[in-house]
């Protein structure tokens, strides 16, 4: 079955930079779409990056709070989705979740079918 497993999350200042790992496996399909969503405490989840696993499609998708800031990237050999994170923000602060769906992109989350645990990205000083 599908499985995402989320790391690299942490305590960062203001300013600083993190990156988020999500190794998948289980996909029967070579293109899948993988996205980032977070949820911070009394907020509802949102949905951050998307980008989708064929080699042949580069389109990326950003929530307007995170362009400029977060890339999303992927290693196709390692099956392994990353969120870079940078001139992070007390507002980023949140659990982070990796997600997918098959094969479209999309940062909504009631359209994805799997989910990570999650991991947890604080910012403060």
């Amino acid at each position: 079955q599908v499985q995402l497993v989320e790391s690299g999350g942490g305590l960062v200042q203001p300013g600083g930079s993190l990156r988020l790992s999500c190794a998948a496996s289980g996909f029967t399909s070579d293109d899948y779409a993988i996205a980032w969503f977070r949820q911070a405490p009394g907020k509802e989840r949102e949905g951050v990056s998307c980008i989708r696993s064929s080699v042949a499609i580069a389109s990326t998708y950003y929530a307007d709070s995170v362009k400029g800031r977060f890339t999303i990237s992927r290693d196709n050999d390692k099956n392994t989705f990353y969120l870079q994170m940078n001139s992070l923000k007390p507002e980023d602060t949140a659990t982070y979740y990796c997600a997918a769906r098959e094969p479209l992109c999309s940062l909504y989350y009631y359209t994805m079918d799997y989910w990570g645990k999650g991991t947890l990205v604080t910012v403060s000083s």
